[in-house]
């Protein structure tokens, strides 16, 4: 029976690392594709700062993982990207794991004809918003367009 089960982890971590691997590369593909690879701000021109103005990258590591960057001037984190999938109208849903709130956000990007960017919604995994319908929860006021500052 202990071989057996042996046998059958041994077969599951192949399976898991097989998996993810594969998954590594549609994650990646599909935030190329889409357009997100990059930095963006609402100000390009402006300092990072904490309250208006982070510089948000996002990138594709050489093992093929796909991070998030955020840059607050004095305060900087860095995120891995575990899911993005792309909906019929084109909304890029995102998924990031931040280790230092113990938690994932997901959030909705979309990416206007004019080539900047605009969060659609940003909730926790219980489900609390921060952004919905394009707007901000505690203010009702619309979120910013975002431009690529590389």
């Amino acid at each position: 029976m202990t071989r057996g089960l042996g046998r059958w982890i041994a077969a599951a971590m192949l399976w898991g690392a097989v998996t993810a691997t594969a998954s590594a590369e549609t994650l990646a593909a599909t935030v190329e594709q889409w357009g997100l690879l990059g930095s963006w701000a609402v100000d390009c021109a402006a300092r990072p700062d904490r309250d208006k103005r982070a510089l948000l990258t996002y990138e594709i590591r050489k093992d093929g993982r796909v991070m998030y960057r955020r840059n607050f001037g004095e305060a900087r984190d860095e995120n891995e990207v575990v899911s993005a999938t792309v909906n019929a109208e084109g909304l890029l849903n995102v998924m990031v794991y931040f280790p230092s709130l113990h938690q994932a956000r997901e959030f909705g990007l979309l990416l206007l004809k004019d080539g900047s960017l605009r969060a659609i919604y940003n909730r926790s995994e219980r489900g609390e918003y921060t952004i919905k319908d394009g707007k901000y929860v505690a203010t009702g006021a619309p979120t910013p367009t975002q431009q690529r500052c590389d």
